[in-house]
């Protein structure tokens, strides 16, 4: 085999550099299977036109993206305020750089059970996934409502804790008389008829709660550009998700959800939930409080919103996108 003349080799490498150049970015994402979770999955769409291939990895709750994440194995990641909050607590180095959806919470009880008021799960068994927002929306209710909690028999309601994909078939099961669950699931335990809407579980301090991006403290301070990059990408497809719901719904239908939920689950599921680009601080405190209050998260270092909320990419993007 003729080896080439030394002058073609720095030809062809001369060449190709110029192409080199522009490779994308490799950004690697942490995801949840939610309904209003669809914006942020559907950045792999969009990301290739900012210079960002985005790699997607789905988990099956939020707690378990933080090991990921401090694995260095993600760098932006899809959470529960309540999730990023306990992360952040513990060490985790993230920081809130938007909010993408509010919402997406519900009271469901068993179709059967003569459940109509929060006062009437006295004595019931009452599923919730362990450690997600769900969790911190079902005590704030029982309190309000003046009823005691504990995950064993002995107090006016009995936790239990099952996955999210678990909650339902507990509840159609009549293993579980009630359930705090996410969406789109709760709204399919309503359109199969084994679930009745208790309530929206939006009335407590906490108001209704958010979703937020976070972002590792490396890619946010050592990578500037790709992480605005990366931000505008995030609005530019919940700008499109807004504007456009069929796209939304077919998307998450057809490529989150593999045609397993209807159109109704969707249209009900997004009903009860809205797409969004920034998270107010006050929420973020507000949530970090309760936790504190209720137990949930374990945090060693409760954090402040001021010390690590950041949406200044985020507004950045917004303003380059000229969005409101």
């Amino acid at each position: 085999m003729t080896t080439p003349p030394r002058s073609a080799l720095l030809a062809a490498l001369a060449f190709a550099a110029p192409l080199a150049t522009h490779a994308e970015d490799v950004v690697r994402l942490g995801n949840l299977k939610f309904a209003h979770y669809g914006a942020i999955s559907y950045m792999k769409e969009v990301c290739p036109k900012y210079g960002i291939k985005l790699e997607e990895r789905m988990f099956a709750k939020g707690p378990e993206i933080l090991p990921a994440i401090v694995a260095g194995e993600i760098d932006i990641a899809a959470l529960a305020s309540d999730g990023a909050i306990s992360g952040r607590a513990n060490g985790v180095p993230v920081y809130t750089v938007a909010g993408f959806a509010k919402g997406g919470a519900r009271l469901v009880a068993g179709a059967d059970t003569g459940i109509k008021t929060l006062k009437d799960l006295k004595g019931r068994r009452v599923g919730v996934t362990r450690g997600g927002m769900q969790e911190l929306l079902l005590m704030a209710e029982l309190e309000k409502a003046g009823l005691t909690w504990a995950d064993k028999p002995g107090k006016d309601v009995e936790i239990v804790y099952l996955a999210f994909a678990d909650l339902n078939q507990a509840l159609a099961a009549k293993q579980i008389d009630a359930m705090c669950q996410s969406e789109p699931q709760s709204s399919q335990a309503i359109n199969k008829k084994f679930g009745v809407e208790l309530l929206k579980p939006y009335d407590t301090p906490l108001g209704e709660p958010y979703r937020v991006m976070v972002m590792t403290e490396k890619m946010y301070n050592e990578k500037k550009d790709v992480a605005l990059r990366t931000m505008k990408c995030f609005a530019d497809a919940t700008a499109t998700f807004i504007k456009d719901m069929n796209l939304a719904e077919k998307y998450v239908r057809e490529q989150m959800f593999k045609n397993q939920i209807t159109p109704q689950d969707f249209k009900d599921a997004m009903d009860n939930a809205d797409y969004t680009y920034e998270v107010p601080p006050a929420h973020m405190d507000m949530a970090t409080a309760m936790m504190q209050k209720y137990g949930v998260g374990r945090m060693a270092n409760p954090p402040k919103a001021a010390d690590w909320v950041k949406e200044d990419l985020v507004q950045k993007a917004k303003t380059e996108l000229k969005l409101k």
